[in-house]
């Protein structure tokens, strides 16, 4: 079984940073592709940006330029620093890890519970 524990949310102010971390148990190896997603209220979630073992990464059109995914897979961590924080990135930013893709799903795919980031002045 496999845990994600996320941490470093909380409030700041426009133009701010924050660095989210993501601590991961259990099986968890280098061959799985790693991710952070968020969601506002009432709206879906999305892909913030995803990071494969072989450190490929891609982001949500929204947050390019301005944040950063990296993996220690050493220590089965990830992390997410956020630069340049607007109001619209208040979300809970969930991370999430996932192999065994089938082409249309992957068979071992895991959510944490999330944190909350907010950007208010």
């Amino acid at each position: 079984q496999v845990q994600l524990v996320e941490s470093g949310g909380g409030l700041v102010q426009p133009g701010g940073s924050l660095r989210l971390s993501c601590a991961a148990s259990g099986s968890i190896f280098s061959g799985y592709l790693m991710g952070w997603y968020r969601q506002a209220p009432g709206k879906q979630r999305e892909l913030v940006a995803t990071i494969t073992g072989a450190s490929g990464t891609n982001y949500g059109d929204s947050v390019k330029g301005r944040f950063t995914i990296s993996r220690d897979n050493a220590k089965n961590m990830i992390y997410l620093r956020m630069n340049n924080l607007k109001p619209e990135d208040t979300a809970v930013y969930f991370c999430r890890a996932a192999t065994d893709y089938t082409g249309t799903y992957y068979m071992r795919d895991y959510w944490g519970q999330g944190t909350q980031v907010t950007v208010s002045s």
